[in-house]
C-alpha cells in the first residue's frame, strides 16, 4: 500500500515595500507561489535534487501556514507536500510517522475549515461520516481527494497500529463517493488506491483481488497509461497476490520501458521505475 510539489518575485516585493494594496494580493500571490512550487517538484524526475532540497520547502510552507493557520489552501498544500515526501524519501519509520502525522493533522484542518461541516471527519459516528460523504458534490472533488490520498498513506505509515487500521473504512468511503462524483479527477488516480484497498488482503482475509484488478486497470487507462505507479502497484498489489508472475513482470517491464515524464506525474514516475527494478529484482525470490 506504499505509495507512496513556487514565482517567488512578486511575494518579496510585496512584502519588502509594503504598498497599500499588499494585503489585499498576499493570499493570491501566495496562492499561486504554493502552486508553482507543487507542479515543479511534481514535474521534477531528478530524484536526487528534490530528496536534498524538499526540506527546505518543507520548512517555507510551514512558514506560509504558520502565517495563515487557517487557510485551507495551504494547509492542503501543506499536507500533500509534507505526506509525498515522507512516502518518497524517508525510510526511517520514526521519522515517517511524524511527518505522516502533521500531514494528516493539516488534511484534517484544510477540511475542516474549507468544507461544510467538515470538521472532526476521523471521529465521528461513522453513520455521521456516511452522511456527510452523501451529501457532497463535485466541486468538493479536490478536497475530498486530496484529504483521502493524504489519510490512506497515513494509515500506511501507521500500518503497526490497529487503531490507524481501524480509520481505513473511512477512507475507502472517501475515496469510493470521489470516484463516483469524478471519476476521471486526477486522471483517475482514486483509482489507484481503490485498487490497493482491494489488494491488501487476500479473499481468505476478506481482500477482493478481481475487484482490484479492475480498479487498477481504471487508473491505467484514465491516465491513458502515463501513471506508472498504476502498474507498479497493479504488480505488486495483485499479481503477486495472484500468483501471476507473466502478468507482473510485463507491467513492470512496461514501466521500465516507459518514459517518466507527464504532466504532474514525473517526478512519482522516476519513483515508480525505481521500484518496478526493485520488484523485478526480487521476483524470483518472490515466486
Amino acid at each position: 500500500m506504499k505509495l507512496k510539489f513556487f514565482p517567488t518575485v512578486a511575494l518579496y516585493l510585496c512584502v519588502a515595500t509594503a504598498l497599500s494594496g499588499c494585503s489585499i494580493l498576499v493570499g493570491s500571490v501566495t496562492q499561486s507561489f504554493a502552486e508553482d512550487l507543487s507542479a515543479a517538484i511534481l514535474n521534477n524526475e531528478d530524484l536526487d535534487m528534490v530528496r536534498d532540497g524538499a526540506p527546505s520547502y518543507l520548512i517555507l510552507v510551514d512558514s506560509l501556514v504558520a502565517r495563515s493557520p487557517q487557510d485551507a489552501f495551504m494547509l492542503q498544500q501543506s499536507a500533500k507536500l509534507h505526506s509525498a515526501y515522507a512516502a518518497a524519501f524517508v525510510s526511517d519509520e520514526t521519522r515517517a510517522k511524524l511527518l505522516h502525522d502533521k500531514a494528516k493533522t493539516q488534511a484534517l484542518a484544510s477540511a475542516c475549515y474549507g468544507l461544510k461541516d467538515a470538521c472532526n471527519l476521523d471521529s465521528r459516528p461513522f453513520a455521521e461520516f456516511d452522511s456527510w460523504l452523501a451529501r457532497q458534490k463535485i466541486a468538493q472533488v479536490p478536497a475530498m481527494y486530496d484529504l483521502g490520498t493524504t489519510w490512506a498513506s497515513w494509515i500506511q505509515a501507521n500500518s503497526d497500529d490497529f487503531s490507524a487500521i481501524a480509520e481505513l473504512a473511512r477512507v475507502k468511503a472517501l475515496m469510493a463517493r470521489t470516484a463516483e462524483l469524478n471519476p476521471d479527477y486526477d486522471s483517475g488516480g482514486v483509482y489507484l488506491y481503490l485498487g490497493v484497498f482491494e489488494t491488501l488482503f487476500p479473499p481468505a482475509m476478506g481482500g477482493k483481488p478481481e475487484i482490484g484488478k479492475g480498479h487498477f486497470e481504471q487508473a491505467i487507462e484514465r491516465s491513458d497509461g502515463t501513471n506508472l505507479l498504476a502498474k507498479v502497484m497493479y504488480a505488486e498489489q495483485y499479481a503477486r497476490l495472484v500468483f501471476d508472475r507473466e502478468l507482473h513482470d510485463k507491467l513492470l517491464t512496461e514501466v521500465i520501458e516507459a518514459p517518466a515524464r507527464a504532466p504532474g506525474l514525473t517526478l512519482m514516475n522516476t519513483v515508480a521505475k525505481e521500484q518496478a527494478r526493485q520488484l523485478l529484482d526480487s521476483a524470483d525470490d518472490y515466486f
